[in-house]
Formats: C-alpha cells, sequence, structure tokens
C-alpha cells in the first residue's frame, strides 16, 4: 500500500504541467502577454519548443516544460519531461 501523506502530490508533475496548460493552450509565444499571445521571457529557464513532426532528444528531465506547436504557431499540448 503506497504512503499517502496530506499536501505532498506523488502524480510526477501533473500540477505543475496543469498550471502551464492553463496558460498556454490555444496561444502563440511572443514577445508580450495578451489574449492570443504569451511571452516568452516568462517561460521557465528548462524550456523548449517543439514544433510539429521535429525531431527531439529522449533524454527525460522532469522539470524541462515541452511546449508543442502546430504548423501555425498555436500551443496545443504541454508536457514536462
Amino acid at each position: 500500500m503506497p504512503l499517502v501523506i496530506p499536501g505532498m502530490q506523488s502524480n510526477g508533475g501533473d500540477d505543475k504541467t496543469s498550471k502551464w496548460m492553463d496558460q498556454l493552450m490555444g496561444k502563440k509565444l511572443g514577445e508580450s502577454n495578451d489574449n492570443v499571445t504569451f511571452a516568452k521571457k516568462d517561460l521557465p529557464q528548462q524550456h523548449r519548443v517543439v514544433k510539429g513532426d521535429s525531431m527531439m532528444t529522449m533524454d527525460h528531465n522532469p522539470d524541462r516544460l515541452n511546449i508543442h506547436v502546430g504548423d501555425d504557431g498555436t500551443v496545443h499540448k504541454v508536457t514536462h519531461g
């Protein structure tokens, strides 16, 4: 039986991923924040933008934010790893 400690999350970072999904989904990355754009300067230091069918390394870094964008640059998926 797993140890459960109130206030501790063991879901592998889902809360931090959800936070970023709420902020980025459906937006484009740019220089400022508004209804349709999220400023690149406000992203965490450890991040990478993955475009379409781009190749990416398979090294696992649970603190790295992966921002998946479509052909038009709109964010459609956010993961950590």
